[in-house]
């Protein structure tokens, strides 16, 4: 499937997404990229969040795939089942967050949110998780993608995979991402 023909919707994780970050960088590149839009960065809510993504999925006039990064990973495989069927046609999911971890605990509530979820989803679906993320350890990481049905890529060393690790422009997950669209067909 060519990129040019779908809609891409990016769902970035808790907080500011800063200038810089890969998620941005995609936006600004592609054309047919959008965010999906929450009232609160910070204090989510999983019924808010998740409605805003079946609204802004249901305003798509073409395929639809899902880019996840963080606690949108997350959103993505909470809401898989309730999104208008056949529309969404693969999820690219970027280190999620455990929610269930020790350490460190998450700075937000995650009533709603957890349990995290274990059912396989409706469409394709690829994850890439980082061997460092302070936010998931990469045996965890590897449980969700087992559980949700998802093709697993090892990221190596790369922490959280956003600015802070240094993915600002991270190539190697754009590469990664056409080559899951083309499995797409």
């Amino acid at each position: 499937m060519k990129i040019a023909d779908t809609d891409i919707l990016l769902v970035p994780g808790q907080g500011d997404t800063p200038d810089g970050h890969w998620m941005k960088r995609w936006q600004a590149k592609m054309a047919n990229a959008w965010v999906v839009e929450q009232l609160n960065w910070h204090q989510p809510v999983r019924k808010v969040w998740q409605d805003a993504l079946v609204a802004r999925v249901e305003l798509a006039n073409r395929p639809v795939v899902l880019v996840g990064h963080s606690l949108g990973c997350i959103l993505i495989a909470h809401a898989g089942h309730v999104l208008p069927k056949g529309t969404v046609r693969g999820a690219y999911l970027v280190a999620p967050t455990d929610l269930e971890r020790n350490a460190p605990k998450p700075v937000f509530d995650v009533a709603g949110f957890a349990p995290l979820p274990a059912a396989p989803l409706p469409f394709r679906t690829h994850l890439v998780a980082s061997r460092t993320d302070p936010q998931c350890a990469f045996e965890r990481a590897a449980e969700f993608a087992k559980s949700w049905g998802a093709t697993f890529q090892d990221a190596g060393d790369a922490g959280h995979l956003n600015l802070a690790s240094g993915h600002g422009p991270w190539p190697e997950g754009m590469m990664s991402f056409a080559a899951f669209m083309k499995r797409l067909g």
